[in-house]
């Protein structure tokens, strides 16, 4: 299992970034063509956050622009690992930033372990009847290898904290303004002071 730890972008930098990495493109125009012949317009890798549309855990379409505006925290989860009740910290968090323009946006994915085998139904029955999650759930995907999810592909890949998910529930901050603002390990607690205060700090730098 991995260290318990988390990587945090300052707000602040957040700006600085998005200035080097314009600089950066105007200098690799070639590179970024190149980039663009291989992926598709609805590959992830060359759009922002909120273009993905996944579906939710009964199939319906979600665009993540639907959350705009709001800061959220993203997590791959499982039902039969050792970090699955993490659940509740996710609900407790959930509820207690909630009103104020928080989101937990949940993941399934059977990537590690095979810890998530069931249907898209068995998922919500087991979140719904066991941690009465209220925060919303989306459909089965994969965060790893070749079947990764464009979302995933972006995050781990694009965003501002590059590197493969190593495990069930490891977790994105989101500002509001759709940037990747920190990571957390699978085994942080979702209530620990440290994603506790980066989540309030979030909050109020809108």
């Amino acid at each position: 299992m991995p260290n318990y730890s988390r990587t945090l972008l300052p707000l602040s930098g957040v700006v600085l970034l998005g200035l080097g990495l314009i600089a950066f493109s105007t200098s690799n125009t070639y590179a970024n063509q190149k980039q663009s012949t291989a992926l598709s317009r609805t590959d992830v890798a060359a759009a922002p956050l909120y273009g993905f549309r996944l579906p939710d855990i009964d199939g319906r379409p979600i665009d993540l622009k639907t959350f705009e505006g709001k800061v959220l925290l993203i997590v791959n989860t499982a039902s039969m690992c050792g970090n699955t009740p993490q659940y509740a910290g996710l609900q407790e968090i959930y509820e207690r930033y909630q009103e104020q323009g928080f989101e937990v946006l949940a993941f399934p994915a059977n990537d590690f372990g095979q810890q998530e085998p069931g249907t898209n139904q068995e998922i919500k029955g087991f979140c719904y009847t066991k941690y009465s999650v209220s925060f919303p759930l989306f459909s089965k995907i994969s965060v790893v290898g070749k079947d990764k999810h464009p979302l995933y592909r972006y995050l781990t890949e694009q965003s501002a904290f590059p590197g493969r998910v190593t495990w069930n529930f490891q977790k994105y901050l989101v500002d509001r303004s759709g940037n990747v603002i920190g990571k957390y390990d699978p085994g942080m607690n979702p209530l620990s002071p440290a994603i506790l205060t980066d989540v309030e700090r979030a909050l109020a730098a809108s």
